[in-house]
């Protein structure tokens, strides 16, 4: 299958990208502080971009009415994500706890999920695929980020809403709203760092790897969260928006989506605010590659029911 095809390129340029992080790491060109700033850049500039850029939408009235049901799936999505972070994890150990919490809000529907979607249904299922990353992206930024911080009450939302992420989170959203068009050289400045995303995180993701034992990433712990990222969230997304008869394509997109495996910056995160950054590349190591066989699987089934 062509969709297939294009997956499998994509999920093997991310194991080469982490793999050559792995090296620079081994061979200590980049070393524990060249590291950090690193992540520093990726989470304080890069990603930023990305963010903005990812808003840049043409709307219409069309555009609009056909992108309301999706929109509505992927807000519920973020919460029942978000309520599922707090029930399943309860006995894990707190660190770990964290890690998992954020990495079931989060996905990496954004890198994996867009050039796929655009793949398998078309520019249609592209632009359902902006929209339904709306939330999960305020999400991510605001409730993904209250999970790695200590801060509390009026603590948490002054950290929150003074992180560059949501920053640009309120920035894009801003110019999506009023359609403000940008200068052609800050559109092209912004989509260039923005470019650097996927590179420069997995290049983290792979020093970070270096340091732990790959025979530590299938565990059971580490299984249990694939199940559930991978299979138990995008099937029953495929059978409530199914038994709610909403539209084929958006049902589809919504199921690729939502099973996508953990975000990348799942390990930025942990790794900026003194997390467990070395359990969080595991799960995300194990969820993608495993990804690369449920999400053909998960295609199928979507075929079959609708």
């Amino acid at each position: 299958m062509v969709e297939y095809g294009r997956l499998l390129n994509m999920q093997i340029m991310i194991l080469i990208l982490t793999a050559i992080g792995y090296l620079l790491r081994k061979l200590n060109i980049i070393n524990t502080e060249a590291r950090a700033g690193l992540t520093s850049l990726v989470i304080d500039v890069v990603l930023p971009c990305n963010i903005v850029y990812s808003f840049i939408i043409k709307l219409n009235d069309e555009v609009i009415k056909a992108s309301i049901e999706v929109f509505v799936i992927s807000i519920v999505i973020q919460m029942v994500c978000y309520g599922l972070g707090f029930i399943l994890y309860r006995k894990t150990a707190k660190e770990e706890e964290k890690v998992l919490k954020y990495a079931t809000i989060c996905s990496n529907a954004g890198f994996l999920g867009n050039p796929l979607v655009e793949g398998i249904y078309g520019s249609m299922g592209l632009m359902y695929a902006s929209i339904y990353l709306i939330p999960q992206r305020v999400c991510m930024w605001s409730a993904g980020v209250s999970c790695f911080t200590e801060a509390k009450g009026k603590d948490i939302i002054k950290k929150v809403l003074t992180h560059p992420c949501i920053v640009a989170v309120m920035i894009g959203m801003i110019l999506m709203g009023f359609q403000i068009k940008l200068p052609e050289f800050a559109a092209s400045t912004i989509h260039t760092i923005s470019n650097c995303t996927t590179t420069l995180s997995m290049i983290v993701i792979g020093g970070i790897l270096a340091e732990i034992d790959i025979k530590t990433v299938i565990s059971r712990l580490n299984i249990y969260y694939c199940l559930i990222r991978l299979v138990i969230i995008p099937i029953l997304v495929l059978f409530v928006c199914s038994f709610f008869k909403l539209d084929n394509l958006v049902v589809a997109v919504s199921t690729v989506l939502a099973g996508m495996p953990a975000g990348s910056t799942t390990v930025i995160l942990a790794s900026k605010y003194h997390g467990d950054e070395k359990f969080a590349v595991r799960i995300v190591f194990l969820s993608t590659l495993l990804s690369m066989f449920t999400i053909p699987a998960l295609c199928m089934i979507i075929n079959l029911v609708r």
